[in-house]
Order: C-alpha cells, then sequence, then structure tokens
C-alpha cells in the first residue's frame, strides 16, 4: 500500500507577512498622534518603519509561499490608512491646507464606493492599482513626509517648498480619482454587456 503524497498546505491569514501588513494599522495611530503633539521626528521614524514593514511583507509572503487573499485585501488598506490619517492629521496641525486634504480623502471614498457597488453589481473581484493611482500614492507620500522633514528641522526654507507641493499633489491624486472612475464605468459596462450576451438565444 502506498502512501499518498500530503496535501499542499493552504497559508495560514495569520503568518509573518499579514502581521508586518497589519502592523502599519497599528503604526497609523501613532503616527497621528506623533503629528498632534508636533513630534515630527518621531513621526518620519513611524513612516520609515512602515516603509520597512511594507517591502518586507510582499518579500516575506513570496518567498515563503504565505500569499494568502486577505493579504491581497489588507495591505492596500493599510497603506490607504496609513496614508490618509497621517494628511488629516497634518490638516488638523495647520501643516497641509484642508482644501487638499479633502480631495484627498474624497477620492478615497469614491475608490471605495466604487469597490463596494463593483462588488455588488458585477462579478469583478479583483482591483489592482492603475498606474496613475500608484503614482499619486507616490506623490501623496512625498509630500507627506517632506512636510514633516520641514517641521521637523524648521528654519532650514524647506517650508516654502512643502506648501508648493500641494498643487502637484492635488493634480495627481484628481486625475488618479478621474482614471479610477472611468475603469470602474467601464467595467460595469462590460458585465451587463457580458450579461446581456449570456440571455441571447
Amino acid at each position: 500500500m502506498t502512501n499518498s503524497p500530503p496535501a499542499p498546505r493552504t497559508p495560514s491569514p495569520a503568518n509573518a507577512a499579514n502581521l508586518l501588513t497589519a502592523s502599519r494599522l497599528v503604526m497609523a495611530p501613532l503616527a497621528v498622534r506623533a503629528i498632534l503633539l508636533g513630534q515630527y521626528r518621531l513621526a518620519l521614524g513611524i513612516f520609515v518603519a512602515a516603509a520597512v514593514t511594507d517591502g518586507l511583507d510582499g518579500l516575506v509572503a513570496r518567498r515563503l509561499g504565505r500569499l494568502t487573499r486577505l493579504g491581497a485585501w489588507l495591505d492596500p488598506i493599510a497603506d490607504k490608512v496609513l496614508l490618509s490619517s497621517a494628511y488629516l492629521a497634518l490638516g488638523i496641525a495647520g501643516a497641509l491646507p484642508w482644501w487638499l486634504v479633502g480631495i484627498i480623502l474624497g477620492r478615497d471614498i469614491l475608490i471605495l464606493a466604487g469597490a463596494a457597488a463593483a462588488l455588488l453589481l458585477t462579478r469583478e473581484r479583483s482591483f489592482p492599482p492603475s498606474v496613475w493611482g500608484k503614482l499619486s500614492t507616490f506623490v501623496q507620500l512625498f509630500t507627506a513626509v517632506f512636510v514633516m522633514v520641514a517641521r521637523a528641522w524648521p528654519g532650514t526654507g524647506l517650508e516654502r517648498w512643502a506648501g508648493a507641493l500641494a498643487w502637484p499633489t492635488a493634480a495627481a491624486t484628481l486625475w488618479s480619482g478621474f482614471h479610477y472612475a472611468w475603469r470602474g464605468w467601464q467595467a460595469l459596462r462590460n458585465s451587463r454587456s457580458r450579461s446581456g450576451n449570456s440571455l441571447a438565444p
């Protein structure tokens, strides 16, 4: 009697990669507290730690074969929670204008609403980020870090440049929002088209 090979193990959601990702959700309120207390160097340290976990979680998941559906969903959520909460805190602290914070949070709400609508109205279950979405996230991150650096080391002349970064950040955010909306509309049209074809005799 031969022994059958063991069945492949399904990666557990509670693995090292997902724990690294979840740690960024813990870092978000710590970064907010540091910004609101004016401890910008501490806030920068938290962002550096978050960047390290962001690089490590994907590496660990791929190297150890620990890719999970939870991790795929949790990673962008953790990034967005950290960045959006930092912008909200920077707005409260007066380090960034409220109109920019409103644009960034409004785009995030639009994307979440679009994803929810796609889940309800279509068969789409994968929402990969677009190149414009990645670009806007990079610009937002660069601006937030630059503003914190300018606040952490005042008198260096960086404050005036920090204010100027609000405009390209707003432009990149708005453009990516329009692009996501267009992609969502196209997905909805394609889904309706496929549904119509499946009902045809």
